[in-house]
């Protein structure tokens, strides 16, 4: 932790209502989309944002700092949200979404190419800034995210969404480098697969 963060726990724990509400308005947004990954609707994210405060105002006089707070602090939501998802029977099993959200094996060089795992067919090419700026396009992503398994789901929206470095992500996460890893690039391939049939079903 930064002397900075240290200051900021300092003042939490006495009880100051400003430094607090300054950290619910830079946090909650990104609290609340992360937690709507797990539970079927806002008014649910929100519990668990409320919920999550309320663990983390509770769990301050013990908090040891071996984390950043943020981290400490997103890692609570996680279990909060992955507890409640369970809770209210919305998360569907891996081998349901697998066969409908996975990148073609096909897609990839085998054990005896030349480059093991990588591209056989390439995806094709376009300007991901110019191609999402289509209402229809979004949705297309929205839903291609929405269809990723939940710890995959958490790592492209920790990353590319949040904009949270890798160590932060892996500690939120509670994952090891190398998972986080994998979950990231299976993340990123299975969404980019989406879009690209989305832009090839449109310029048909």
């Amino acid at each position: 932790m930064t002397q900075t963060e240290y200051d900021l726990l300092d003042a939490l724990r006495a009880g100051d209502e400003v430094a607090f509400a300054r950290l619910v308005d830079d946090w909650g947004p990104a609290m609340l989309r992360l937690a709507r990954l797990h539970v079927p609707s806002r008014a649910v994210a929100e519990e668990v944002v409320q919920e999550t405060w309320l663990a983390v105002l509770r769990g301050l006089p013990a908090f040891e700092g071996r984390s950043s707070l943020k981290t400490w602090t997103f890692s609570i939501l996680l279990n909060v949200a992955r507890s409640k998802g369970r809770r209210e029977r919305r998360i569907l099993p891996f081998a349901a979404l697998r066969d409908r959200h996975t990148v073609a094996p096909e897609r990839f060089q085998g054990r005896r190419d030349e480059r093991p795992g990588w591209w056989a067919v390439p995806p094709a090419r376009w300007d991901p800034h110019e191609a999402l700026e289509s209402k229809a396009a979004q949705a297309a992503l929205q839903s291609a995210v929405a269809g990723l398994a939940p710890r995959q789901r958490e790592a492209i929206v920790l990353r590319d969404v949040l904009g949270v470095d890798s160590e932060e992500a892996c500690q939120i996460m509670g994952v090891s480098e190398g998972n986080h890893r994998v979950l990231l690039h299976r993340a990123r391939a299975r969404v980019r697969d989406a879009l690209e049939r989305h832009f090839e079903e449109r310029a048909a």
